[in-house]
């Protein structure tokens, strides 16, 4: 059993995702990178965390499976003998209304971005109920704490809103146990998704003028885990530069 602190990401190859895993690694965790099939990106990723953490490491898992996710949770726990945190991050995007979304695309959005924090969430518990302690992070989207109608992104809207209830719910249940859970909202983020029109558009409907930047979301995962967010839990976080307040 290690007695370095252990974080799994999911969905970590690259975008806020991997800032998070580089974060956490600087910070002094041992971190699992989750990938689905990016192997490339994911070990490019490793090898820029293995010049500060040696020990972390890359495991490929579906977590939108509930096969997968408890592959994740069990390799890891086999290998460290510990879990402290369990940061959400995993979860696929689509611009598509009610009627043109298809049974799969549905399936594929609430599974990779809902299902998939509930199945990581349901293997972590007996391990961190188990040291009194653990923290788990899961990652929302703007202002997905108000249920709102969202005619062009109906299923992601859908799957983020219900990841609130679940952060909430998995707060209220497990502060009992030492297990802190919370939510961040990223808006507009810059990372290798980002195209040259929304570096140029976005910024004009951005309160204070600017897309946001990973390690804004970075700095926020490390400023929870730390002793001075000790009292924070079933928290809903936005980082959005003041859009939509």
């Amino acid at each position: 059993m290690s007695d370095e602190r252990v974080a799994i990401v999911t969905g970590s190859g690259k975008g806020i995702g991997r800032g998070i895993a580089e974060r956490l690694a600087q910070d002094g965790y041992i971190v699992v990178l989750n990938y689905r099939r990016d192997a490339a990106s994911a070990h490019d990723a490793l090898n820029a965390l293995q010049n500060v953490s040696p020990q972390s490491v890359a495991l490929q898992a579906d977590v939108a499976t509930s096969e997968g996710a408890q592959q994740l949770i069990a390799q890891t726990y086999e290998k460290f003998g510990r879990l402290d945190v369990l940061v959400n991050n995993a979860g696929p995007f689509l611009v598509k209304t009610v009627f043109d979304t298809t049974i799969e695309e549905w399936q594929e959005i609430v599974g990779g971005n809902l299902s998939s924090a509930f199945y990581c969430i349901k293997g972590a518990l007996p391990i961190m109920r188990a040291q009194k302690s653990g923290h788990i992070i899961n990652l929302g989207s703007l202002n997905c704490e108000n249920a709102r109608g969202a005619p062009t992104t109906t299923a992601y809207n859908v799957a983020k809103t219900g990841l609130v209830v679940l952060t909430k719910s998995v707060a209220r249940s497990e502060a009992r146990h030492g297990i802190r859970c919370n939510i961040i909202n990223p808006g507009f983020i810059e990372t290798y998704a980002t195209s040259d029109s929304d570096r140029r558009e976005l910024p004009s409907i951005i309160p204070v003028g600017t897309m946001g930047k990973v390690e804004d979301i970075s700095n926020l995962v490390a400023y929870l885990l730390s002793d001075q967010a000790a009292y924070l839990t079933g928290s809903v976080i936005n980082v959005h530069g003041g859009l939509w307040v």
